[in-house]
């Protein structure tokens, strides 16, 4: 298993709570906080490429480890 980074779980986790956030808004409210996700997905992933890089490792294979890992570290914000 690829080795995962706090500060990529760390991104991780405020992009799945902004895209919890989206539950229920409708019209300029949705599309100001999907604009938030967007920010705070496109954060995660450019991370993710400068990890992948830096290490060699499959990005791929990192994101799916920082996925997993905020998944068991917490319950589904969306739940909430």
């Amino acid at each position: 298993m690829a080795q995962v980074p706090d500060e990529l779980v760390r991104l991780e986790r405020i992009a799945e709570e902004e895209r919890a956030k989206l539950a229920g808004l409708t019209g300029d409210e949705y599309d100001a906080q999907l604009r938030r996700w967007r920010t705070a997905s496109e954060a995660v992933q450019a991370a993710l490429t400068e990890h992948a890089a830096a290490t060699g490792a499959d990005p791929h294979e990192i994101e799916q480890a920082v996925k997993r890992a905020v998944q068991h570290s917490q319950e589904d914000p969306a739940i909430e």
